[in-house]
């Protein structure tokens, strides 16, 4: 009776472990099955396609935003070109500007420095200077245009074609050249030679240039490209000029055109001059002798200044004692 009893408690035992451990593998099928739910594809699609759809509309309004800046920025950078162009053009407003006022500044200068000059030449007359001055007289000439006396019916440029005149004066020597030619409406003849005495025209040499439009042209055509030596001396082109073509009853005058004086003595010119240029028996010269001086040298240092000096005193008295006009520039540049 004992030995049953044991072997049914064996056979309990038994059991309930088995129950316990399928409840077991129960409870952790469903936690498994709880953690590792399967995904439902659909959702996920959908959610991807709904995310793209907010990706490609934040990339329009991004593109709509870029488009707006680009804009803002091509505007900004057409005011920026429109401020450059306005501020080069007030650049080059303010360059001609201050061109001008240095141009006044400096003719201001140069006018000053010519008074000064002639001043200080005058203060300092050499005796042999008084003593030239010491026979001036003004001419009473009632025939004149701007204080020139124009009764001549032939006219003889005598200009002066050295370094200095040729690359500094030239333009404003051919426009005194036209001007001077526009003062006589009508000529007998015209003649051009340098202060050596070389024609310009060597088909006239020794000869009148006829007076005519087409004649004058060719003398202001020819004159701009005249670049002949000279040795700025207007001795030789006078007494040339004189000697060749005075004969009784012309009226002639002469024009001289130069800077500068570079013979040793004024009155030696100033006699051979007048031993050429002799008075008639009402006390008349042969022909009048005009001249212009061009302050070219006035621009250098001091050092060179002092044959334009001589050239304006020695022109002044040859002007004086022959019947004619001294015309000294304020400027020998064309503007």
């Amino acid at each position: 009776m004992k030995t049953k009893r044991r072997e049914i408690e064996g056979v309990s035992l038994s059991f309930l472990d088995v129950i316990s451990c399928g409840f077991g593998a129960l409870i952790l099928l469903l936690v498994l099955t709880k953690v590792f739910e399967p995904v439902i594809l659909e959702d996920t699609i959908e959610n991807l396609e709904g995310y793209l759809a907010a990706l490609q509309d934040d990339l329009f309004n991004l593109r709509g935003e870029t488009r707006d800046i680009n804009r803002e920025m091509i505007r900004k950078e057409d005011l920026q070109t429109e401020e450059v162009q306005r501020l080069t053009s007030l650049r080059s407003d303010l360059e001609a500007l201050q061109s001008q006022f240095d141009t006044v500044v400096t003719k201001t200068k140069v006018n000053e420095t010519i008074e000064g000059r002639l001043t200080q030449a005058k203060q300092s007359l050499t005796e042999e200077m008084q003593r030239l001055l010491a026979d001036y007289r003004r001419s009473a000439e009632d025939d004149t245009i701007g204080g020139i006396p124009v009764d001549s019916e032939y006219v003889i440029f005598i200009i002066d074609t050295s370094g200095s005149m040729y690359a500094n004066a030239w333009p404003l020597v051919i426009q005194k050249v036209s001007e001077t030619l526009n003062v006589y409406p009508r000529l007998k003849g015209i003649q051009v030679m340098n202060d050596m005495g070389n024609y310009m025209f060597s088909q006239y040499a020794n000869a009148w240039i006829p007076d005519t439009a087409a004649r004058r042209g060719a003398i202001i055509d020819r004159l701009r490209t005249w670049n002949v030596f000279s040795n700025s001396s207007p001795v030789e082109g006078i007494t040339k000029a004189i000697s060749t073509f005075y004969k009784p009853g012309r009226k002639i005058s002469l024009y001289v055109f130069g800077d500068d004086f570079t013979g040793r003595s004024v009155e030696q010119v100033v006699n051979i001059v007048d031993r050429i240029n002799r008075k008639d028996a009402e006390g008349n010269r042969l022909v009048r002798i005009h001249a212009v001086g061009f302050p070219v040298l006035f621009s250098l240092p001091p050092r060179y200044q002092a044959s334009a000096i001589r050239f304006a005193i020695l022109m002044r008295e040859l002007c004086i004692r022959n019947g004619g006009t001294f015309v000294a520039l304020n400027d020998f540049r064309l503007f």
